[in-house]
C-alpha cells in the first residue's frame, strides 16, 4: 500500500457532490493491515451506516484503488 498524500485526498474530496469530511476521514485513516479487501468492506459498511451518496462512495473507492495500486 502507498499512503495517499494530502493533495491526492484533497483532489478526491473536491469532486462534485462528494461529502468532503467523509472522504478525508476515510482515506486519511486507511490501514495497510486491512488490505484492499478489508478497506472495501469498511467502505461498504460505512457507506450504509452513514448513508453516503454515490459520489462520496466513488471518491473513496478511487482513493482505495490509488492507495493499493489497483
Amino acid at each position: 500500500m502507498q499512503p495517499l498524500t494530502n493533495e491526492q485526498i484533497e483532489k478526491l474530496a473536491s469532486k462534485s457532490g462528494v461529502k468532503r469530511v467523509a472522504v478525508e476521514n476515510f482515506l486519511g485513516t486507511l490501514d495497510e493491515r486491512a488490505g484492499r479487501k478489508g478497506s472495501m468492506w469498511n467502505l461498504r459498511n460505512d457507506s450504509l451506516s452513514y448513508k453516503w451518496n454515490a459520489a462520496t462512495v466513488e471518491a473513496i473507492l478511487d482513493g482505495i484503488k490509488l492507495a493499493f495500486g489497483v
